[in-house]
């Protein structure tokens, strides 16, 4: 748990309404509110879905596109706004390699204001079938775990249904 800003993480797989119930949850913050994109438009496709997003959103948001230094758009975010981050995931794989996890959960625990993660949950389906894909499947769980390790709360959506996970009534029990 952190002792400043609130962390929330939101997973789900594609087309879940993850990217939804994280904004629904930003809405319940009485702040502004800070969109920090990771996603890039490499492709006409992808451009929609980016459209479709901002759209969905609607206007009072300020957007800020960052595909790589997530630690460093947090730090200058922070004492402005509730933040969205969507997604982990595309920020992952911009920088797969080098992506600096650590640093991004330390600047989490630093932070004043409230944070939404928005990230896939890619462990669910078949072992893919390169060495490359098992290697970005087994960092992101990894992520993941560290993200979600920190966090305040955890919600997965599945079929554009919320479920809690973090913190649960048993979570005491078992820990």
């Amino acid at each position: 748990m952190t002792a400043n800003g609130h962390i929330t993480l939101v997973t789900g797989g594609a087309r879940s309404g993850k990217s939804a119930l994280a904004e629904r949850l930003v809405a319940r913050h009485d702040l502004p509110r800070i969109y920090i994109a990771t996603a890039q438009a490499g492709d006409d496709e992808m451009g929609r879905r980016i459209e479709q997003h901002q759209q969905r959103r609607g206007a009072g948001w300020t957007t800020i596109e960052e595909p790589f230094d997530l630690a460093g758009a947090l730090t200058r975010t922070d004492g402005q706004g509730v933040r969205l981050v969507d997604c982990l995931t595309l920020w992952l794989s911009n920088c797969f390699g080098s992506a600096d996890i650590g640093a991004v959960c330390t600047t989490l625990r630093q932070q004043c204001c409230p944070v939404i993660l928005v990230t896939n949950e890619l462990g669910l389906g078949i072992v893919p079938g390169n060495e490359l894909a098992r290697e970005f499947r087994d960092q992101h769980g990894w992520m993941n775990q560290a993200v979600a390790g920190i966090a305040d709360q955890v919600w997965m959506s599945v079929s554009g249904q919320p479920l809690k996970l973090k913190p649960s009534r048993e979570e005491d029990a078992l820990f």
